[in-house]
């Protein structure tokens, strides 16, 4: 499993809009939450993807990919390891380059089928400080 570089990773976060945040939580004191709102705060639009909540962060949240209605940049996963081949299975059905894993959330081959697939995989990495270096 390699990562994109730093430029590559850069290129993305100059280009894209719009992320989609599978596991974000209305809570905020999660990590998610946090992230999430910087990345807001940043300039993007966040979609909160959370069937337990109607809106996070002012956005209205969804209860899959597949029910966002609009195009979106990156999916931002923040869910365990064990829930990424559902969740990659259900990104496929989308029209999304991106599939970006939070810290420590990693599946080897969730990571080689995305890539295969011909879309950009970034695991175990955090957007927020990737974002925040390469400003």
């Amino acid at each position: 499993m390699n990562n994109p570089s730093r430029e590559e990773i850069k290129k993305i976060l100059d280009t894209a809009k719009t992320i989609a945040v599978i596991g974000l939580s209305p809570n905020p004191e999660r990590t998610s939450f946090m992230v999430s709102e910087a990345m807001q705060q940043a300039g993007y639009r966040i979609i909160p993807v959370n069937p337990q909540a109607d809106e996070i962060l002012g956005e209205k949240s969804y209860a899959s990919l597949t029910d966002i209605p609009h195009p979106v940049d990156i999916v931002n996963v923040f869910r365990r390891s064990e829930f990424l081949k559902g969740i990659a299975e259900e990104f496929l059905k989308i029209d999304c380059p991106v599939f970006w894993t939070q810290l420590n959330v990693v599946d080897e081959d969730v990571f080689k089928q995305l890539s295969e697939a011909g879309h950009t995989v970034i695991m175990d990495r955090c957007i927020k400080v990737e974002h925040a270096i390469l400003k």
